[in-house]
């Protein structure tokens, strides 16, 4: 019989995600801080009963994200550096995405079967309640990913950015606190540039211009120096993908780039990154048309 240590290893992955998804939804890691407490007092501070809390604290104690000793939990090395909301580096805040995100997941096969989305999205007819909810999953990853594309570009030439499709906007939160200078414009559908300014606004980035659109459409009604594009071409069919870059690239002043970004790319053999692979089968759910589109693509 061959050995399945390879199923059995990725059946005992899921438990351990779905804890630590429980715990940053919970904020229990937050809650701690650089402090040690008992799951009784834990438990009346997030008013939840602290036997059953317990339970939870164990299994993430187990898998390292917890030290305990005589009774007190406190938070790794890890967890207090990347799930402590509180801290710049702060990893955790995709928890609500992701809850979406992996229930989509699980309808797979069902998709397959019925040959539409089963968790179908769409932001052109999302209502205002439903386009706030989920711009704000989407916004503290924008953050995070506007700290990471400010590290990575050499911005102090750049006097103007858009982000295209971005939801609330917090890719440029993120980007602007390494490169404050910069002029700030978000375009998005009619829809979410409705609720985004005041998702901004709670990030201290009023001055954030708002102008509704459609990439796939038409460009922005002024010019920049750099477009950026997160997320953006993997939600779209390849016409609209290709429209909604050709349209970016009509948003520059002369000399001006794209940043062309997201999980769905992947490479041109579709075997990697894993991120880009398995986003592939959540578009499944999610999408009438979007994939994750290779670098050669």
């Amino acid at each position: 019989m061959a050995e399945s240590d390879r199923i059995d290893e990725l059946i005992a992955a899921v438990p351990h995600a779905l804890a630590l998804r429980a715990g940053l939804d919970l904020g229990i890691f937050t809650r701690l801080g650089g402090s040690a407490a008992t799951a009784d007092s834990l438990g009346a501070a997030l008013e939840v009963e602290a036997a059953r809390l317990s339970r939870l604290l164990y299994a993430l104690a187990s898998i390292g994200l917890l030290e305990v000793k005589d009774g007190e939990f406190r938070n790794s090395a890890e967890a207090s550096a990347f799930l402590d909301s509180s801290r710049p580096t702060y990893r955790g805040g995709d928890h609500a995405l992701l809850r979406e995100l992996w229930g989509a997941d699980l309808l797979t096969a069902d998709s397959l079967r019925q040959n539409r989305p089963a968790a179908l999205h769409d932001f052109s007819e999302a209502g205002p309640e439903s386009a706030a909810a989920f711009s704000r999953m989407l916004a503290p990853g924008g953050v995070i990913f506007g700290r990471h594309l400010g590290r990575e570009m050499d911005l102090s030439a750049i006097g103007s950015v858009i982000d295209i499709g971005g939801g609330a906007g917090t890719i440029l939160v993120g980007l602007r606190e390494r490169w404050p200078h910069i002029a700030a414009t978000l375009m998005e559908l009619p829809t979410v540039a409705a609720v985004a300014p005041a998702i901004l606004s709670e990030y201290g980035a009023d001055d954030v211009v708002v102008e509704a659109g459609d990439i796939t459409v038409a460009p922005s009604i002024h010019r920049h120096d750099l477009a950026v594009l997160k997320a953006v071409v993997q939600v779209l069919p390849p016409d609209q993908a290709r429209r909604s870059i050709l349209n970016a690239a009509r948003c520059l002043t002369p000399g001006g780039e794209i940043a062309i970004a997201g999980w769905g790319v992947v490479d041109d053999d579709r075997l990697g990154p894993p991120e880009g692979v398995f986003l592939n089968l959540t578009f499944l759910n999610l999408y009438r048309h979007g994939e994750s589109y290779t670098e050669g693509q």
